[in-house]
């Protein structure tokens, strides 16, 4: 298991020069900044079924009895559906070790969402395909990180998506190493403040599934069972409400050592956040700085305070 993420991401978005028009959508978020702390596997699917760069155009027809196929836009439309199942087939089983997947929106092998679709006849459709790859990608793999390069240019939907990365992450290490029923019951404790922000339903009833593990004789299937219970939890939004009771909750942790003043001030700064007044920034700051004059053991532990690495800056564009 390497050190750092390994994240799948559609060839052009890297800078590879292999899209049908022979150019690439190159990200700088991805390839400047994310580049430092992940490893990436590019694939093109398109290329990888036998096809050259510049090509003729691809897209999604909707047949008649309601089958969605890739072929070629211009006559005579050659079928490519069945040489892009066959490879989606082979390269599926081998990537078992990726923490998530970068893809190329409205591409009719990769986009994720609002894929133009056609009729049999040519006619232009509605919005509302989902690329061949990128769909056999989310069918077999619900529980990986998925998101479209444009998607990723909104500062919320950045900082879920790899906050999720890196959850993933650190469970497939914890795999790889070795499942213990401890070290799982570690993780999960690790997470517990962070579950809580994103989904209080989920995070309840994440907790009574945890505790039977005792019961379960095969790690594995346990494993396999909480980690899609624990990436669906983290895929949920965490909203102001949720952070708002987690950050009430810390505080509670230093009423024995903060003076009245300090406990105003901070109960006064995460009501701003609350407000809207102060970036979530402003209350997590203050709290590690009480962390680190009174250190809670539990506390030191929670990921919730440092879900991916602070250089990043994604909670900087988080209100």
């Amino acid at each position: 298991m390497t050190t750092k993420p390994v994240l799948g991401i559609s060839g052009c978005l890297t800078g590879s020069a292999v899209r049908f028009d022979g150019g690439h959508k190159r990200m700088g978020f991805v390839m400047d900044e994310l580049a430092q702390w992940v490893s990436f596997r590019p694939v093109c699917p398109e290329m990888a079924i036998g096809l050259p760069t510049p090509r003729p155009a691809i897209r999604l027809t909707l047949t008649d009895s309601g089958d969605t196929q890739l072929r070629f836009s211009k006559p005579p439309h050659e079928n490519l559906t069945q040489k892009m199942a066959d490879f989606t087939a082979d390269y599926l089983p081998k990537i078992d070790d990726l923490a998530g997947f970068i893809v190329c929106a409205k591409s009719p092998s990769c986009g994720m969402e609002r894929v133009r679709l056609y009729d049999e006849n040519g006619n232009r459709g509605r919005k509302e395909g989902v690329g061949l790859f990128t769909a056999a990608l989310l069918e077999t793999r619900p529980w990986l990180p998925v998101e479209e390069d444009g998607r990723l240019h909104d500062p919320v939907l950045r900082e879920n998506f790899i906050e999720r990365v890196f959850a993933l992450h650190e469970l497939n290490t914890l795999r790889a190493n070795g499942l213990t029923r401890r070290a799982l019951l570690d993780f999960h404790s690790r997470y517990k403040l962070q579950l809580l922000a994103h989904h209080q339903a989920g995070y309840r009833e994440i907790g009574p599934f945890v505790a039977s593990l005792h019961t379960w004789e095969d790690l594995d299937a346990f494993f396999v069972a909480y980690r899609e219970k624990l990436m669906a939890i983290l895929k949920q939004p965490a909203s102001r409400k949720n952070h708002t009771n987690v950050l009430m909750h810390i505080q509670g942790y230093f009423r024995n050592q903060l003076n009245s003043r300090q406990r105003g001030e901070l109960r006064d700064v995460i009501l701003h956040y609350r407000d809207g007044l102060l970036p979530i920034l402003a209350p997590l700051t203050l709290l590690k700085h009480y962390m680190a004059e009174y250190p809670d053991r539990y506390l030191m532990t929670q990921n919730y305070f440092d879900p991916y690495p602070d250089d990043l800056g994604l909670r900087l564009a988080i209100t």
